[in-house]
């Protein structure tokens, strides 16, 4: 047995509030503590923690890089087909989530007798259909602002009050490259904003759906009670609507509900739709995937926590799990464990989870 120091008796007082009966952990809190460098003696119980009991405090060596960052290693982006590959088959297919029924007019119902054959074939069908649904929106980088001034005429000043939009309304260009300026009061002439170009385009070209300035559902104060009622995905909807991919506005929506679904944990309300695999991204470049992966294990879903370690390792190839997992070949259940000693800040939780789920397997396989 060791003596425990102070950080020690920090990391049990924050298990101290985890009971075996927690909703986040449920199962797990049992038996295993979360010190990657310690080992007390089995049977120990720290003072306070009798519900502890029977522990164990795993997670080993410190992790350290079997060499040094390699330069000029080449980083996955959200684009690639390895990334793109992982992130759908993360993201889930079920068909009973993606054709949920809509609010809709009410029709009769329609029955059709199929044979078992027809029955599969429309099954598949489905699938096909589902998959083309699922299709991620992209992630692009913020487009820069447009402060381009063409000429400053002095003897317009003052001439009107109103600001004169000009626009090139020819059907066959595309709108990003639509020549569209402003005459200023002052007798500026400037190219309009991305705002503002926003807001011609859908005057002259309107997109269904969208609206000349954006639902008050955007403010933050009415997301946040958007997000107390489980609608991320339907928020995610009408901002894929309503902005640009590129757009601040539509990385600022997509940003607060990634970060509502980490805070809470609701993953679950994003699997299987379309935007899980932004999420996913969302998680993996800040470095975050831990309650992720808990989440994954707790539910079962090993395969798609593997799938996200070896994501992050290729978001991150220069990161110390990364070397780890390359210098030893590591797959399946060593790839979780590199991770948890390597980079998660919940170590603890992770093994737990993956201690759990083994321990089920064998249950299962016996």
């Amino acid at each position: 047995s060791v003596k425990l120091d102070q950080d020690d008796t920090n990391n049990w007082l924050k298990l101290q509030s985890l009971r075996p009966t927690d909703p986040y952990l449920g199962p797990f809190v049992t038996g295993v503590g979360a010190f990657p460098d310690r080992r007390v003696q089995r049977g120990s119980t720290p003072p306070g923690l009798p519900w502890l009991g029977h522990t164990e405090l795993l997670a080993g060596s410190p992790c350290e890089s079997p060499s040094k960052p390699a330069e000029g290693v080449k980083t996955a982006q959200f684009t690639d087909t390895e990334v793109q590959d992982i992130l759908t088959r993360i993201t889930g297919l079920d068909l009973n989530k993606v054709f949920q029924p809509a609010k809709q007019e009410l029709k009769p119902p329609k029955y059709k007798l199929l044979t078992d054959a027809q029955l599969e074939e429309a099954v598949r069908k489905a699938e096909v259909q589902a998959e083309s649904l699922l299709k991620m929106p992209p992630v692009l980088p913020e487009r820069k602002p447009i402060d381009d001034v063409l000429s400053e005429d002095k003897m317009l000043e003052g001439m009107d009050t109103a600001k004169y939009v000009f626009t090139d309304i020819t059907y066959n260009i595309p709108h990003r490259e639509r020549f569209i300026v402003v005459r200023e009061p002052s007798g500026t002439l400037r190219k309009a904003s991305w705002e503002e170009r926003d807001r011609i385009i859908q005057v002259y070209f309107p997109k269904e759906g969208r609206k000349l300035t954006a639902p008050p559902i955007f403010k933050e104060e009415n997301l946040k009670g958007a997000f107390g009622q489980n609608r991320h995905e339907e928020v995610l909807k009408h901002c894929l609507v309503q902005f640009e991919p590129d757009s601040a506005e539509f990385k600022r929506v997509h940003a607060l509900t990634y970060e509502d679904i980490e805070k809470f944990g609701k993953y679950d309300t994003l699997r299987s739709t379309r935007f899980f695999g932004g999420l996913v991204w969302h998680l993996v470049t800040s470095r975050r995937i831990d309650g992720l992966i808990t989440d994954m294990l707790q539910r079962e879903l090993f395969e798609d926590a593997v799938r996200l370690v070896r994501l992050f390792n290729l978001v991150h190839p220069q990161s110390d799990c990364a070397l780890q997992a390359h210098s030893q070949h590591a797959n399946g259940t060593d790839l979780l464990k590199i991770y948890a000693d390597c980079e998660s800040q919940k170590a603890g939780f992770i093994r737990l989870a993956l201690q759990a789920y083994e321990q089920m397997t064998a249950v299962s396989s016996a």
